[in-house]
């Protein structure tokens, strides 16, 4: 197992700008992601921010705005490699794919905003080109949602997602516990689909 921390668009549109995170609270992600890129350093894993990118002008993340700038938490540590994307999924018009291949990468370790979107459509793409996906719960975040079909809170969506994931595309943990799980060179394991289902569940197997 070879991992790399992908860091998703921790800009500080999502902090002091127009797309502020409220779940978790911010301080507390954000103190996960750096704790997360601190001990990937120290520990030789390869570290890869992503950076969310619209024309100069627009109302969110205008290239070169102060929204478009990484937040300090990400911008003032170490990194392996930087790309800028146009669109949710990381390798959607990006070299990530490759850059990967290059550095003999199989499981990626997604961090970073926001976890419905961005991290949810990398996780997705990485796990449809045979990747394994980790996804740290404590060191992802999103807002409300509020639309002519419903209405979520930041926590539900938040969980709703780390729920999915779980169920089949990333092993979810803590900041901790991935940590410690890079230290010892450990697996988090796997998504158990099946197990995840009420079937499942229930042991009916139906």
């Amino acid at each position: 197992m070879k991992r790399a921390l992908v860091v998703i668009d921790v800009q500080n549109e999502y902090v002091t700008g127009g797309l502020p995170i409220s779940y978790p609270a911010p301080a507390l992600s954000l103190a996960n992601i750096a704790a997360a890129m601190d001990a990937a350093t120290q520990e030789g894993i390869p570290v890869v921010v992503v950076q969310h990118a619209a024309p100069a002008g627009s109302p969110l993340f205008g290239r070169d705005s102060h929204g478009f700038a990484l937040h300090d938490v990400v911008a003032s540590r170490p990194r392996d490699h930087l790309i800028e994307k146009t669109l949710p999924s990381s390798f959607a018009g990006t070299d990530l794919g490759d850059w990967l291949e290059r550095q003999g990468v199989d499981t990626l370790t997604i961090t970073g905003y926001m976890t419905q979107n961005c991290d949810e459509s990398t996780a997705r793409a990485a796990v449809h080109r045979g990747y394994s996906v980790e996804l740290l719960s404590d060191a992802t975040g999103t807002i409300s949602l509020s639309n002519r079909v419903g209405t979520l809170s930041a926590a539900e969506l938040h969980h709703a997602i780390l729920v999915v994931m779980q169920s089949f595309f990333a092993s979810v943990s803590t900041t901790a516990e991935w940590i410690a799980a890079a230290r010892s060179k450990a697996s988090l394991g796997r998504p158990d689909f099946a197990a995840a289902t009420d079937a499942g569940q229930l042991g009916t197997g139906s």
